[in-house]
């Protein structure tokens, strides 16, 4: 796959992530719609993340300087890694990903997977959980997007130095691996505690596997995957929790009554 393509392929993911957002909100049941991701709440959502850092306090600057310190490990061993799976290929510099598709397709049935069960059970967690994961996507998206363009860092199907920043390569970080991280977190993450440990190894699982063969593949170094998982990973996070403050909130409405006229209901949490 040349850079073209590739860059292609990077735009349509972006695009249809946030088309799914667009999306979620026109299709959810009405009688969901408190817990699905609305225009409204999308757009509030969308300026709260990029502008989170102007809110950080020095617990996040702490674990935003570990990540920057973690990543910063993992490239001293970039070019070891690569060695160990590429080797001296002269096949491994042809700059194509012949593996692209088939890396995105477990994190993409995952996420199919979760709109089909919401759909059928069409239970309030289901489109919560659904409301997450696609808004984590199309957040992460636009930001890896933002952070290869900025970085233009070579693939290691490229060069065989992991030091070639800012010309014009695509590599940092992993789209594969951040995308994933983002949905398998929410899922991993969502539902019953009962179900807690199988959820964790499927999500995570789909998620690590998927950076693992991003760099089996010779496609990214071990740092871009490393920085896709923390940027996947803290975007599920960020849009859980804004799911869970929705959810929290005491409300008082006007509701039609089921023998005509309306009522007045009050709702809060207890717990």
């Amino acid at each position: 796959m040349t850079r073209l393509s590739r860059f292609r392929m990077r735009g349509a993911l972006a695009a249809c992530a946030v088309a799914c957002l667009g999306l979620l909100g026109m299709t959810t049941p009405q009688r969901c719609e408190a817990q699905a991701v609305q225009p409204r709440e999308a757009l509030e959502d969308t300026k709260l993340y990029f502008t989170a850092p102007l809110r950080w306090d020095a617990h996040d600057w702490l674990a935003f300087g570990g990540t920057l310190a973690a990543i910063g490990v993992a490239h001293e061993f970039d070019d070891d890694v690569r060695d160990h799976f590429a080797g001296s290929d002269p096949g491994s510099l042809d700059g194509e990903d012949p593996h692209s598709l088939d890396d995105a397709l477990p994190a993409a049935v995952l996420l199919a997977g979760t709109w089909l069960l919401a759909g059928v059970t069409d239970a309030p967690a289901g489109w919560r959980e659904l409301g997450s994961m696609v808004e984590a996507s199309a957040f992460t998206a636009v930001s890896t997007e933002v952070l290869k363009f900025s970085f233009g860092r070579q693939r290691p199907n490229e060069t065989t130095d992991p030091d070639q920043w800012f010309e014009s390569g695509d590599s940092f970080p992993s789209m594969h691996s951040s995308l994933a991280f983002a949905i398998g977190t929410v899922f991993a993450e969502s539902g019953n505690d009962r179900h807690r440990i199988l959820r964790r190894v499927l999500g995570y699982g789909v998620a690590g596997a998927t950076a693992y063969l991003r760099v089996d593949h010779n496609a990214h170094w071990t740092s871009d995957v490393l920085a896709g998982a923390a940027l996947g990973f803290t975007t599920a996070r960020f849009t859980m929790n804004r799911r869970e403050g929705t959810e929290s909130k005491t409300a008082v409405m006007l509701q039609p009554s089921s023998e005509g006229g309306l009522m007045l209901t009050f709702a809060m949490p207890l717990r």
